[in-house]
Formats: structure tokens, sequence, C-alpha cells
């Protein structure tokens, strides 16, 4: 396992759609390790695989905090297939660090997907799970969160984002 690095905004590669995993080898199970590996490290609570430079339809998440145990998804190809209700939640994103923002999405969803070895599988969620999937799919269309702010939070957005990277650099 290794930790790899966390591609950021505005990386081009971020904007762009991953292909369908069709071989479930060796190689898959080792970026799904590292990609957890990278997850825990960060510390965040999802990552896609566009995050570590792979456009590949991956997702790991965990939103169990640490209080809980442990509550790993490893999902390979997956999209939403029902959805409900509505939530607007603040929401960062490895990608775009010490940014955050409320964000539009449904409150209910249910997710398919493959495990690792291909076995497919259904899981419904509700509040941040559900939220860090829709999330965490949305990087496999090459989607940011910042996508979908207004127009107006979105020129907002960039402004403040390139202030905080330049005074960071600067730091």
């Amino acid at each position: 396992m290794a930790v790899r690095t966390i591609l950021r905004y505005p990386e081009p590669l971020l904007k762009q759609v991953s292909k369908p995993v069709t071989e479930f080898d060796a190689g898959l199970k080792q970026l799904a390790e590292d990609m957890v590996e990278t997850m825990y490290d960060a510390p965040g609570v999802g990552l896609a695989a566009p995050q570590v430079g792979e456009l590949r339809r991956l997702i790991v998440m965990d939103c169990s905090g640490k209080e809980n145990s442990a509550d790993l998804i490893v999902a390979v190809n997956p999209e939403i297939v029902e959805k409900d209700g509505e939530s607007y939640e603040e929401e960062g994103c490895l990608s775009v660090p010490e940014y955050y923002a409320p964000v539009k999405r449904f409150s209910r969803v249910t997710m398919s997907y493959q495990d690792a070895e291909g076995k497919s599988l259904l899981r419904q969620a509700e509040g941040l799970l559900a939220v860090a999937m829709q999330h965490e799919i949305d990087h496999l269309q090459g989607i940011l969160f910042v996508d979908h702010l207004s127009p107006l939070k979105k020129s907002i957005f960039r402004k403040k984002y390139k202030k905080l990277m330049q005074e960071k650099a600067e730091a």
C-alpha cells in the first residue's frame, strides 16, 4: 500500500470523465488499497480514482468517524439508481483544500456498484454517506463540488481560492 498524491484544483485531469472498470485484477485491488490509505492519511471521508490521477470508475468512502468502527466502502462502477429528498450541506474536497460551501444534494440515495472482486451490490444511504456517494460519483463525471455553485458563488470561489493558494505558497 502507498499514499498517493491527491491532485488539486485546477488540475485538468479532474475535469475528465472516468472509464468503466472491466478488469477486476490485482492492479485494481492495489489501486483501491492505495486510495484507502491515501483517504485515511489526508484525512477524508471519500476519494475518487481521478483525484489520484487514475481515470477509472472507482471510489472509496468511510463516513463512520473516529468514534465508530470503520464502514469502508470500495465501489467500482458506482451509480445512483434511486434518489429522494433534498439536502443542503456544507461540503469540502481533498482536491479543493481549505474551501467549503453548501451544496444541494439528494438526502437519500441508493447506489449500485461492484466490489473489488466484481460482485454486484446495492447500498442505501442518507445523511453524510448519501452526500459522500453523490460527491465521489460526481468526480467520476469530471464534476467538482464547486461546479454545483451558482455563477456568482463560483466567481467568488475562484477569487478566494486563488488568494488562499497564493497565501499558502508564500507561507
